[in-house]
């Protein structure tokens, strides 16, 4: 098959794969619980609806630009190689054009409906993610993930400031657990995929300083991690039943940076990984419920 021939078959199901729906799905939870924490009650109905649209088209923008921009190594790896842009069902121009689209209608919605403050932030982290980390700091330093980081910490950071108008102390901490748990998320399938970066001259550090350093900076990013996590009730943003689950789920966490540690277990990196998406997820669940069931502080 010609890539014109890829091009015309292409399917909405190829645009739904650009944005990287699964992340931008993971991402809104927390913007959506950033929004509720920030408020004792309801969170007005416009600002939930319309404030995650934006939020997820820029986050969609965003990855669709990192489709285009990675397409060369996407097609060199396993995990990636049947992506849309990589496998030549999306053209180049067409991904550029479907990114610049919902990009604008995103902030066009921020803009209107929200407040300019969520729309300049969740623009500057779209440029965080797209431009400074995929262009650059992807293939320039093996703290990439780290740095970069910070634009993919920003969701309930955003979804805080849609409700309120302003950057206050608590939503800069919620955006600060996602912030420490980056690395070791990310770093557990680096471990697994380090033959293919390699591969493709990206410089994480794994490849670039060995698989025994990289896990031991896993636990102690995790320890910070957990450590961070307990800042909500020690700053009465929430109570009981959130520093439970927090410690539970801190030490699940932690057991898994250990077993990494021991290097006993040839599935743990990619155990890690999994247990670290379900972790996040968990941990902003049980914090929004403990915001209802035991209210603590707003502010």
């Amino acid at each position: 098959m010609t890539t014109a021939d890829k091009v015309s078959s292409v399917t909405w199901r190829d645009y739904k794969e650009l944005t990287k729906p699964n992340v931008v799905l993971l991402m809104i939870l927390t913007a959506v619980i950033g929004m509720f924490m920030a408020v004792p009650g309801m969170v007005p109905l416009h600002v939930l609806v319309l404030g995650n649209l934006g939020i997820a088209l820029c986050a969609g923008s965003a990855a669709t630009i990192n489709h285009l921009v990675d397409q060369r190594i996407d097609r060199q790896m396993a995990r990636t190689f049947k992506r849309p842009v990589a496998q030549g069902r999306v053209g180049p121009r067409q991904a550029a054009l479907f990114a610049a689209t919902i990009g604008v209608m995103g902030m066009a919605i921020l803009l209107i409906w929200i407040n300019a403050l969520t729309a300049w932030l969740t623009f500057a982290s779209l440029l965080g993610y797209a431009v400074i980390y995929t262009m650059f700091l992807k293939r320039a330093t093996p703290q990439n993930i780290v740095i970069g980081g910070l634009a993919g910490a920003a969701p309930p950071l955003l979804g805080w400031t849609a409700v309120t108008g302003e950057i206050q102390g608590h939503g800069l901490l919620l955006a600060l657990i996602i912030f420490a748990w980056t690395p070791p998320h990310f770093w557990a399938l680096a471990i697994h995929r380090r033959e293919e970066y390699a591969a493709v001259d990206i410089p994480m550090l794994p490849v670039t300083h060995g698989v025994a350093f990289t896990k031991l900076h896993i636990l102690l990013y995790t320890i910070i991690m957990f450590l961070i996590t307990l800042l909500p009730y020690a700053t009465r943003m929430s109570g009981p039943l959130y520093l439970l689950g927090a410690v539970v789920l801190g030490g699940g966490f932690l057991y898994w940076a250990v077993e990494l540690l021991r290097d006993k277990n040839p599935n743990a990196p990619m155990q890690t990984f999994r247990y670290s998406i379900i972790y996040l997820m968990a941990l902003f669940i049980i914090m929004l419920i403990d915001h209802y069931l035991f209210p603590v502080s707003t502010l």
